[in-house]
């Protein structure tokens, strides 16, 4: 019976179109309320859902992404990449993941990432002869890099679900990031090969090329600047996120002069929406777990998944599987406030390492992000094409295998994850 409440009403509610951070918050208080699990508690578990420092990273890194996209960063990142390998087959393809890849190190959402760098790549691409339903599933795909590569709002929300060190979550996604980037760029290559796509004819001079990376230096550092001082021990994520603030503050008003005072209330208003928009979600999405946890469904959950197999490699490819599935319906956040309470007794369990299987589990739902129905990359893609979601889903097909390529080598091999926070003094193996 107390299964069938939360989870017929949390469903019923999605059905019916109900927002998620809202059908998670019904169900759950529909469940107190009906267990009598304590209606007074609400406001408790409300404010220790949001009071949580690493948890404060998020807004200021919505605000640095927001401000660094008025000031123009992401186009002169593409103008410089543009200038570089444009002129290769698939030269935009390839400008279109690069850019994505620097653009999501500074905004951290996929959907920011897709809208910044399809309003600058799109035109371009399909002017040169690229199909658009291909750019925009390209650039779909390749943002989903934006909650791989750090700083990352997914690695933030994992961590402070599991206690695991944000600033070692940040460095281990580096690589995965590069090699998810790496795969893209492969695919890219080979379709634009296949289909004749081109970039730029005309071979840019030195002084060109010289004069566009000085222009870029601003947006290229940003994630140096951020990540050397975690790396360094200089700050704490969540002090990064001050700093990016701060950077990008000075980049746009003294070195861009692209902000006035006006524009500044705009922004904070923007970043403001953004982040009550996902604490309104991390809140609810806490009180769900915590009602799911009490009537012991979590822990039902959890024995469940431990009798299906006793190999930790077969678990983790099971638990991919779900993942994926559950990628192509839910946003990353909401999966992980309602799959990581049930999976955390499970790798205690199997003693898989939860900085590992952090990176492992973060990239499994980067690929959910451009998987239909309810992929929000694609859906953010088709209207800047004004491609439907479908063509748009079937040209992201070579994209998705690739990323369940890299998937399984993040699963078979711990060592991409690890090594570099291992180095760093950032984190010790469990």
């Amino acid at each position: 019976m107390d299964i069938f409440v939360i989870a017929a009403s949390f469903f019923v509610l999605m059905f019916f179109g109900v927002p998620i951070g809202t059908a998670l918050g019904i169900s759950a208080v529909a469940t107190i309320y009906t267990f009598d699990l304590g209606i007074e508690m609400l406001g408790v578990n409300f404010s220790s859902g949001i009071a949580s420092f690493p948890l404060l990273a998020i807004p200021f890194f919505v605000l640095a992404g927001v401000i660094l996209d008025k000031a123009g960063l992401a186009k002169t990142i593409a103008e410089f990449f543009e200038l570089l390998v444009g002129k290769a087959t698939g030269g935009l393809a390839i400008v279109a993941v690069c850019t994505c890849m620097f653009w999501g190190a500074l905004s951290g959402s996929g959907p920011a990432t897709t809208a910044a760098v399809g309003l600058i790549l799109f035109v371009p691409m399909v002017r040169h002869g690229y199909d658009k339903s291909f750019a925009g599933a390209l650039i779909a795909n390749a943002a989903d890099l934006s909650i791989i590569i750090p700083p990352s709002i997914a690695f933030i929300i994992y961590g402070n679900i599991t206690n695991v060190s944000v600033s070692a979550l940040f460095v281990a996604g580096i690589v995965p990031g590069i090699l998810t980037g790496l795969g893209t760029i492969i695919v890219a290559f080979w379709v634009s090969k296949k289909r004749g796509y081109r970039g730029n004819t005309r071979r840019a001079p030195v002084g060109e090329i010289f004069a566009a990376l000085r222009r870029s230096i601003w947006a290229l550092l940003a994630p140096v600047i951020v990540l050397g001082g975690i790396y360094s021990g200089i700050f704490t994520p969540t002090e990064a996120a001050v700093v990016a603030v701060f950077y990008s503050l000075f980049v746009a008003v003294f070195v861009y002069r692209s902000i006035s005072w006006n524009d500044f209330l705009h922004l904070l208003v923007d970043a403001s929406v953004t982040s009550s928009v996902i604490m309104f979600l991390v809140v609810f999405a806490g009180i769900f777990t915590w009602a799911a946890s009490v009537i012991g469904i979590v822990d039902r959950a959890a024995a469940l998944i431990l009798h299906l197999s006793p190999n930790a490699l077969v678990m983790i490819v099971l638990i991919n599987f779900l993942l994926l599935g559950l990628g192509m319906v839910l946003d990353a956040i909401s999966i992980s406030y309602l799959i990581m309470p049930i999976l955390m007794p499970v790798l205690v369990a199997f003693k898989i390492d939860p900085l590992w299987y952090g990176v492992i589990f973060i990239s499994a739902l980067a690929i959910g992000q451009a998987t239909p129905p309810v992929g929000v990359n694609l859906f953010t893609a088709a209207n800047l094409t004004g491609e439907s979601v479908d063509s748009i889903a079937r040209q992201a097909i070579p994209f998705i295998v690739m990323d369940v390529i890299v998937l399984i080598l993040l699963s078979l091999f711990p060592e991409l994850s690890l090594y570099l926070p291992v180095k760093a003094g950032l984190y010790t193996p469990q």
